[in-house]
């Protein structure tokens, strides 16, 4: 229970660390996880700090493996996780491994340069021979009657003051020929025609397939297109309005011949550039792959080498600049542990002189450290949601590996919907080592961290099932019926008995619709069922009426229970404070206040159970009313529940009223008693302050505490003398809201657990109502198609309950028991200011590369 139980006992270190070896204690540190670096240098910015421009190598590593790691996920070769971490690089090798990432990036960025320029050049000369093959349909030339065609008939033909003539001979015929995306089509051809007004002839066809972007490498349609256009002015005109839309451009051939030459010289550099790209890629794939190999234990190296310099930023030098000083956190127990790490590292570093430590005093608040395994750990967090603890307090984590999934089952009880829980909780405990649901997404993730929680709240459900006699809504009557109708009749009775009792005969079977059990007659009530509710309270028509009173009552009943143990723990961390004087003027008060009133409560209950039978029911007093008389003072006596209740309950109101002003003022008086028989305190500590810091409290306490201990004597100069003012209002103020907050909170917090009650009421009437609305309707078809019928049904009723009942009723309750511990159960006792320990362990660091190793 040790370190579950309170958090572990801690201690500040000083470590002396050689310039030549602190690399390679804190790696040793690291490996082991024992300790919790403090930052010497706060005023120091981080640009300006000692390893600076090593932090800079690392990260500068991390972008080049980033990079690494990249470009092997693009070539779909597999990462090799290994199982064990490898420990951080020799300085030696820093440099060594720095140059070989170096020159891999380069030879990597210029390979790949390559290929995409190879690439792009493949595309392009693809496009161009589909260009080719797609225009030669828009012009078709005669090749025999190409001598005698003449674009531009000669000059004597025409008179030289024909205007026409004199604009042909001075205008040239021209082609542009290209693609275009599908998409910009439209806008390109009206673009063409409002700029060059007409003067253009533009030619479209679709190509048959899709094609790559060269410059975006995405596979879209594309367009051929041939224009037409008469000048110079109009030919750069149409060049710009092409440039615009992104249009690929290529040569058009003016004759057959120049275009078979083309397309036979495309056929031949295609075929050249497919032989080079593929040894380009394969040679790419060979240099990735072996870097596949290492690129692991690489990217942890770094990570390790980093996270030791920024340790290192955390220490100062001594005058002489030969020697670190860092301070550490420690628990106590891995004292030899630190030893030993620092006697490794000196060793591997051939260092002739060895790196120490030694222990020093502190007034400050040391972290908390509550070491936790793969079951508790959930149960931690849960508290840890709330504040972690503060240092060496009472820890709630314990107690509710058992209250948690009890009062979650309290409100979830069904045993059919317990054992579905249970079941799935248990595979994912069976496969808890599979890689794949700790990887997984957030919502998955988040089930299999708690898989042990929801592993006992399944089982604890299973149990109040069984105590609730509740399985889907219906009763399992597993040891026979406490009840016997066939007693009623009578038939079965004496004729003496039946004048005296009530009892059923055919007229009254036949005529009444609602038939009464009386438990006074004779051979109806033969006992208490084994083990829960009768099952048939199932049949009766009154179930709501008994179910709700049962449930109030044990709501209360483990309420009560439950913040009364919150009470008592409180006085395990005044014992452990050394503060005694909190126990008898505020934890017995605060006992005696919760036990006079609501523990009587309890008593009362749990005595008309026991006192009162089935033939005495009837005269039995009401237990509401009872305990309203209580602080009602009635002028008429009642009848009660035994003799002397009046005087009693007298006796239990007067403690309950002399309770509240010893909360009040008991412990403020007390201070300022201590603080007049005492001008200045001597403040005694040989470790750390064991309350909040700088409080009044602590202030008046400290010379108390020496009167007490008996150490009223110097310790090695550990003994502080200081005069602090003390200030009674403060002191007085915060009891007095305290006291209020309790006082009032017995009540407010006893009605909020009556939301066990409520939450299993309205899990039970959800239950029954979709039992009735699906597997009552189909399980009533008795023809031949009931069958049919009733396979969708059960599988609606199954998605239904799951998602209904099992997630959202199982969320519902889950945050109800999780206020139930953190308001009424914890603020009884805890305060949880503390900080967690963090300690510099390589465990902590990610080792997946889906992460941003850069």
């Amino acid at each position: 229970m040790g370190s579950l139980f309170r958090s572990e006992t801690m201690c500040l270190a000083q470590l002396f660390l050689q310039s030549g070896t602190a690399y390679e204690c804190l790696s040793a540190l690291g490996e082991k996880g024992l300790v919790q670096f403090r930052d010497l240098n706060q005023n120091v910015s981080s640009f300006q700090r000692k390893f600076v421009g090593e932090v800079k190598r690392c990260e500068e590593l991390e972008r080049i493996l980033a990079y690494l790691v990249q470009e092997i996920n693009r070539a779909n070769i597999p990462l090799p996780e290994g199982e064990t971490s490898p420990l951080a690089p020799p300085l030696k090798q820093v440099l060594e491994m720095q140059e070989q990432l170096q020159k891999l990036e380069v030879e990597l960025r210029e390979v790949t340069k390559n290929k995409e320029k190879l690439r792009k050049n493949l595309l392009e000369l693809i496009e161009y021979t589909h260009m080719l093959r797609v225009t030669k349909t828009f012009v078709k030339r005669n090749v025999e009657f190409e001598p005698t065609y003449e674009e531009f008939p000669p000059l004597e033909s025409d008179s030289l003051l024909d205007c026409s003539c004199m604009q042909r001979l001075g205008a040239k015929l021209g082609f542009v020929s290209g693609l275009i995306n599908q998409g910009k089509v439209e806008a390109f051809e009206k673009m063409l025609w409002r700029v060059c007004k007409g003067y253009t002839i533009v030619t479209y066809a679709e190509l048959d397939e899709p094609l790559e972007d060269p410059e975006t490498g995405q596979v879209i349609k594309w367009y051929v297109f041939l224009i037409s256009f008469w000048g110079e002015q109009i030919g750069h005109k149409v060049k710009k309005i092409c440039d615009c839309y992104h249009c690929h451009v290529y040569p058009y051939p003016n004759t057959a011949e120049e275009r078979r030459e083309i397309q036979e010289g495309l056929n031949t550099r295609i075929q050249d550039l497919y032989t080079v790209l593929h040894k380009t890629e394969d040679y790419l794939r060979q240099v990735l792959c072996k870097a596949a190999e290492s690129v692991y234990s690489r990217v942890i190296q770094v990570k390790k080498m980093k996270a030791i310099y920024h340790m290192l930023n955390m220490c100062s030098f001594d005058v002489t600049n030969k020697c670190l000083i860092a301070e550490v956190w420690c628990p106590q127990a891995e004292l030899h542990e630190l030893r030993r790490a620092l006697e490794e590292g000196s060793r591997e570093s051939g260092a002739t002189i060895p790196s120490f430590m030694n222990t020093i005093p502190t007034k400050e608040t040391p972290p908390t450290l509550i070491r936790t395994n793969k079951f508790t750990e959930g149960f931690q967090n849960i508290v840890d949601a709330y504040g972690v603890g503060s240092y060496r307090e009472v820890n709630p984590a314990l107690f509710t590996i058992i209250t948690f999934p009890f009062l979650f089952a309290v409100m979830f009880g069904d045993l059919g919907h317990g054992f579905v829980m249970f079941l799935f909780a248990l595979l994912l405990v069976l496969n808890e080592d599979h890689p794949r649901l700790s990887q997984s997404q957030e919502i998955i993730r988040m089930f299999f961290n708690g898989r042990y929680i929801l592993l006992l709240m399944g089982l604890f459900s299973v149990y109040t099932g069984l105590i609730y006699n509740d399985c889907f809504s219906k009763s399992v009557n597993l040891f026979g019926s406490g009840w016997n109708v066939s007693a009623m009749y009578s038939s079965s009775h004496s004729a003496a008995e039946q004048k005296k009792m009530v009892l059923w005969n055919d007229s009254v079977v036949r005529h009444n619709r609602v038939l009464q059990l009386d438990p006074s007659v004779p051979g109806v009530f033969r006992g208490p069922y084994p083990l829960g509710i009768d099952p048939i309270w199932n049949l009766a028509t009154n179930r709501l009426t008994f179910l709700n009173s049962f449930k109030m009552k044990m709501s209360v009943i483990l309420g009560i229970i439950h913040m009364t143990f919150g009470v008592i723990l409180g006085i395990f961390n005044h014992l452990h404070f050394r503060k005694k004087f909190n126990i008898y003027l505020v934890s017995v008060p605060e006992l005696l206040f919760m036990l006079c009133m609501f523990g009587y409560l309890i008593f009362m209950i749990v005595y008309k159970w026991l006192v009162y039978s089935a033939e005495t029911s009837r005269v039995a007093p009401s237990i509401l009313i009872e305990f309203i008389n209580m602080f009602l003072f009635p002028a008429s006596e009642t009848s009660g529940l035994y003799t002397g209740q009046e005087h009693v309950q007298r006796l239990l109101l007067v403690i309950t009223a002399l309770s509240v002003p010893v909360l009040f003022l008991g412990k403020p008086l007390f201070l300022w008693w201590l603080h007049n028989g005492r001008s200045c305190f001597g403040v005694s500590r040989s470790g750390y302050t064991l309350v909040r810091k700088d409080s009044e409290e602590e202030v008046s306490l400290l010379g108390r505490q020496d009167i007490e201990e008996g150490n009223n004597q110097m310790e090695d100069g550990r003994r502080e003398v200081t005069c602090e003012e003390f200030n009674f209002g403060e002191i007085l103020m915060t009891q007095v809201i305290h006291s209020i907050e309790y006082c009032l909170g017995c009540i407010s917090n006893t009605a909020s657990y009556l939301r066990l009650w409520a939450l299993s009421l309205a899990h039970a009437q959800l239950s029954d109502v979709l039992w009735a609305m699906l597997m009552r309707v189909g399980l009533r078809v008795d023809t031949i198609y009931g069958v049919f019928l009733l396979l969708p049904v059960m599988a609606l009723f199954a998605v239904l309950t799951i998602f209904i009942l099992l997630i959202m009723e199982g969320l519902s309750a889950f945050l109800h028991a999780i206020r139930l511990h953190w308001v009424e159960f914890q603020n009884k006792f805890y305060i949880g200011a503390g900080t967690k320990f963090v300690p510099f362990s390589f465990r902590l660091l990610s080792s997946k590369f889906t992460d941003n190793v850069a």
